[in-house]
């Protein structure tokens, strides 16, 4: 009568109760390690970027009437105006995608056009006081308001993505999330600069004297 030839130890197929621990296992190593925390803030500095673009969209769509209104202005400064619709159009001709939150340099490309754009708008409007019927002109006061209340929300949507990446940043940078970042490629995020914030909080100088004369 044949014996059995028994399998070798390491042939036998896996025990489906230890595969199960070993899941369970892995699940909470990585959630101890702050797998899920990524997920979270990734997620949510996503978010707060699209609401960011958002801003800056709304902001981009109503330069074409502010453009419009002051040009019916007479002898208003050309100069003025056309940075103006040069910035807009530096700004808007750059490619926002997913992956631009993990690239430092085309993040801070698309920063620099932003705020290019900001002080163009900030001396136009500047500009403007020196111009009473442009003043009187509902529209244009009506174009005003509007981007004011614009300018808030990009500031209150900066902030927000500021502080999710900062939270993030923090997660990928300590001990020992920091160690599931390298495991898994989580990159810290670029952030808006302190320079910049800097300068589009700057108010622009403008000289009011006419040509030819000394102020």
């Amino acid at each position: 009568m044949p014996v059995a030839q028994s399998r070798p130890f390491h042939l036998l197929p896996p025990c489906p109760m230890k595969r199960l621990i070993a899941l369970i296992a892995a699940a909470l190593l990585l959630s101890g390690c702050g797998y899920n925390d990524f997920q979270r803030l990734d997620e949510q500095s996503k978010a707060a970027w699209s609401e960011v673009l958002n801003q800056y969209q709304r902001r981009a769509d109503l330069v074409p009437n502010i453009v419009a209104t002051v040009k019916g202005e007479a002898n208003f400064e050309q100069e003025t105006l056309t940075k103006v619709i040069e910035a807009r159009a530096k700004a808007t001709s750059i490619q926002v995608t997913p992956e631009t939150l993990n690239n430092p340099d085309a993040f801070n490309k698309f920063q620099q056009a932003q705020g290019e754009l900001s002080g163009a708008l900030s001396r136009l409007m500047v500009v403007a006081e020196r111009y009473p019927q442009l003043q009187a002109n509902q529209a244009f006061r009506d174009l005003r308001v509007t981007l004011e209340g614009t300018e808030n929300r990009i500031t209150v949507a900066r902030n927000r993505y500021i502080q999710s990446v900062q939270d993030y940043n923090v997660l990928a940078r300590s001990f020992p999330t920091n160690l599931t970042a390298m495991v898994f490629s989580y990159a810290a995020k670029p952030s808006f600069t302190v320079q910049n914030e800097a300068e589009i909080s700057t108010p622009p100088k403008v000289d009011f004297s006419a040509p030819g004369t000394k102020p």
